[in-house]
């Protein structure tokens, strides 16, 4: 492994949701606690498959929350709700409108997020040894209050979100934009995520060291080496130290 990276490693750039938090509960639970305090009574597996269905149509018509069509995070998620309840049967405009505004607003809460046991040890481990963090997200505007709520905000240095950004993953461009902040060449840069295409792929593109999380084995790609995957983020330290010399 030593010698891989030649350039002194300076940052690390990190990937958020399913690498170092993930939703608490599935989206249709949350969702049907919402119903329920609206006196609804709904199906979880019935408002999981229709939310999926809504957030495909929503994600390939409006790609990126929908911001160079003048939407933006808060609308389009707004939209992604409506459209899951009107598929369950639920028709009232009003009523519609104030489960998207609330649980919009609910998933900015902490108990909707669980953060990996791993998480925080590996963040600070990573300041430890000097390095700086930052944050490369296909996220909206809501990701910083949830960094805080989840007590992980104050290791980064800087986050990118896909909406602020007004591009996503894997566009280079966003990955641009974080080298712009880190201020060294992408060769001192390292970037940990669980997305093969998004992550890995769409980071080594520029040439930062893209790292690919799969903590359940699930993935089979026979093109990354076995030095550029983690099964943990406890891993981390120990393989970034070798290339910090």
């Amino acid at each position: 492994m030593r010698g891989v990276m030649r350039a002194p490693l300076r940052w690390v750039l990190w990937d958020v949701k399913d690498t170092l938090l993930k939703v608490r509960s599935s989206v249709g639970e949350q969702y049907c606690k919402e119903a329920e305090r609206m006196g609804l009574s709904l199906s979880p597996a019935e408002v999981d498959a229709a939310f999926l269905e809504a957030y495909q149509r929503y994600s390939s018509r409006y790609p990126n929350y929908g911001i160079t069509q003048g939407l933006g995070g808060q609308s389009w998620w707004m939209g992604v709700v409506r459209d899951t309840f009107s598929q369950c049967r639920v028709r009232d405009p009003a009523l519609l409108n104030t489960m998207a505004h609330n649980l919009y607003h609910n998933f900015s809460n902490a108990e909707n997020w669980e953060v990996f046991p791993d998480s925080k040890k590996a963040l600070e481990s990573c300041c430890s040894l000097g390095l700086k963090l930052g944050v490369v997200s296909n996220f909206d505007s809501r990701l910083e209050a949830i960094l805080h709520v989840c007590g992980l905000l104050s290791h980064f240095t800087f986050l990118i979100t896909s909406e602020e950004a007004g591009v996503a993953k894997p566009s280079p461009v966003i990955f641009d934009q974080a080298l712009q902040k880190c201020g060294v060449p992408a060769a001192s840069v390292a970037h940990i995520g669980d997305h093969y295409v998004n992550d890995y792929l769409a980071s080594r593109s520029v040439g930062i060291h893209g790292f690919l999380l799969d903590r359940h084995k699930k993935h089979n790609h026979p093109d990354v080496p076995r030095e550029h995957q983690l099964t943990s983020l406890q891993e981390v330290p120990s393989w970034l130290q070798q290339h910090m010399d």
